[in-house]
C-alpha cells in the first residue's frame, strides 16, 4: 500500500471492489530490472496487466512486450511500442493471426514444435524463432504445466528444421515457474540452453539468443529475494554456462513488474459460523475467485489482507467470495487471523493485487460486474 494509493481511498471512496495501481511502483520496478540486468532487454508479459496506463509508462521507459495474442500486441502498438520491441510469445497460435502479426511488422515469434513452425514459415517467412524448451519448477510457488514447451532434445531439431526452411532460428526460451523463490533456479535451465548452442552450431545453425523468461515474484506474505539477487545469480550462470561466447538475453517479468502495484479494495458482506461453538470464522467478500482472485486456487496465491482495525485481537477465519459457487473459497485450507471485531460492511485491503487480477475478471459471472481498475 502506497501513501497514493491510500490517499486516492481516502478521496475518491469508490463505490464496490476495486483494483487501484500506482504507477510510480511500476515505473520503479522496471528500473530495478534494468539496473540489476543492464545488458538484458526487458520483455513486459502484457498478460499480467494489460491497462493501457501501465502499457504506456512502460513504453515511455524503452520496455519491449511478450505478447500472447493479436490484440495484446495491438494494444503494445497502441502504448507506443515500435514493433521490433514486441514478441509474440504464445506457442500456440493461429496461423491467420501469425499473418495478421506479420502484417503489424512483428518479427520474433516463440515456438515448441515444427508444426508451429510450418504455420510461421508459410505467415511470417523469414522472421526470428525460438524454441521454448521445458524445464523444472523447482522452487516456484506456482510451477507451470507442460503445456507449453517440449524437451531440450527434440528443441535441436525443431531450430533446425525452423532454420531449413527459412526462418532465422533466433535462440532458446524457458520458464522457471511462476513466482520463483529459488535464485538459482535458472541455472539448470541455462546449462540445457548451452548445450543446444553447442549441438545447433555442430550442425551449422548458430543460436543468439537465450528468453530467461518470467517467474520475477512479487511480495505477498512471504519474503522473497530482491531483483538485484536474481540478475547476479542469473548472471553469475550465464556467464558459467557460456563463457566469453555470451548469447543475447531477454526476460519476461509480468507478475514482478505489476503485482507490488496495486492494492484490491473490497468489503465484508457477511460473518457467520457453520455450527454453535464454531471457532473459525467464514468471512464473505464482495470479491472471490471468479472476480479477479483466480490465483487463489489451490491457495497458490497468498496475498496479504489487511483491515481498518488496526491491533485488534485476531483469531482464524476462512475467506470466501460472494458468487453463488461452491469453488468460491479462497482460503480454508490454511485460515487467516482477521480481527474479532470486524463487522459486515467494513473495509478489507487485499495487496500484491497489481497482476493477474483484472485479466481473471472479464466475464460478469452471476451477473457481478467485472473488476474495476483505477491506475494513478
Amino acid at each position: 500500500m502506497t501513501d497514493r494509493i491510500a490517499d486516492f481511498l481516502r478521496t475518491r471512496r469508490p463505490e464496490g471492489p476495486c483494483l487501484v495501481v500506482d504507477l510510480d511502483v511500476v515505473r520503479d520496478n522496471f528500473l530495478a530490472f534494468r539496473r540489476a540486468m543492464p545488458d538484458t532487454r526487458v520483455f513486459y508479459a502484457v498478460k499480467a496487466n494489460p491497462a493501457p496506463e501501465v502499457l504506456k509508462a512502460l513504453a515511455e521507459l524503452g520496455s519491449c512486450f511478450d505478447c500472447a495474442s493479436v490484440q495484446e500486441i495491438e494494444m503494445a502498438l497502441e502504448a507506443g511500442a515500435t514493433p521490433d520491441r514486441i514478441s509474440f510469445g504464445n506457442t500456440i497460435k493461429k496461423e491467420r493471426d501469425v499473418a495478421r502479426a506479420f502484417a503489424l511488422g512483428i518479427n520474433m515469434f516463440s515456438v515448441d514444435c515444427e508444426a508451429e513452425v510450418e504455420k510461421i514459415a508459410r505467415a511470417a517467412p523469414g522472421t526470428r524463432v525460438f524454441c521454448r524448451i521445458l524445464c523444472d519448477g523447482a522452487g516456484a510457488e506456482w510451477p507451470l504445466s507442460r503445456k507449453f514447451g517440449c524437451e531440450p532434445e527434440m528443441a535441436v531439431d525443431v531450430l533446425e528444421h525452423a532454420h531449413r526452411v527459412g526462418l532465422d532460428a533466433y535462440g532458446v526460451s524457458f520458464h522457471v515457474g511462476s513466482q520463483q523463490g529459488n535464485t538459482g533456479a535458472w541455472d539448470g535451465a541455462l546449462a540445457s540452453a548451452a548445450k543446444l548452442f553447442r549441438e545447433l552450431a555442430e550442425r551449422g545453425v548458430t543460436l543468439r539468443m537465450v528468453n530467461l523468461g518470467g517467474g520475477f515474484p512479487a511480495k505477498y506474505l512471504k519474503d522473497v529475494p530482491g531483483v538485484p539477487s536474481y540478475g547476479r545469480a542469473i548472471l553469475d550462470s550465464v556467464h558459467r554456462h557460456f563463457g566469453n561466447r555470451l548469447p543475447e538475453t531477454i526476460i519476461e517479468p509480468g507478475r514482478g513488474m505489476v503485482g507490488s502495484a496495486g492494492v484490491i479494495k473490497a468489503e465484508v458482506v457477511l460473518i457467520s459460523r457453520k455450527q454453535a461453538g464454531d471457532d473459525v470464522r467464514w468471512v464473505y467478500l464482495d470479491i472471490g475467485k471468479f472476480g479477479g482472485l483466480a490465483e487463489t486456487m489451490d491457495e497458490a496465491i497468498r496475498y496479504p489482507i489487511r483491515t481498518l482495525r488496526g491491533d485488534d485481537e485476531t483469531a482464524p477465519c476462512i475467506i470466501a467470495g460472494p458468487t453463488c459457487d461452491s469453488a468460491d473459497v479462497l482460503y480454508e485450507k490454511t485460515p487467516y487471523a482477521l480481527p474479532l471485531s470486524l463487522e459486515i460492511g467494513d473495509e478489507v485491503l487485499i495487496e500484491g493485487t497489481g497482476a493477474y487480477t483484472t485479466t481473471y475478471s472479464a466475464v460478469a459471472f452471476n451477473g457481478f460486474p467485472p473488476l474495476k481498475a483505477y491506475v494513478i
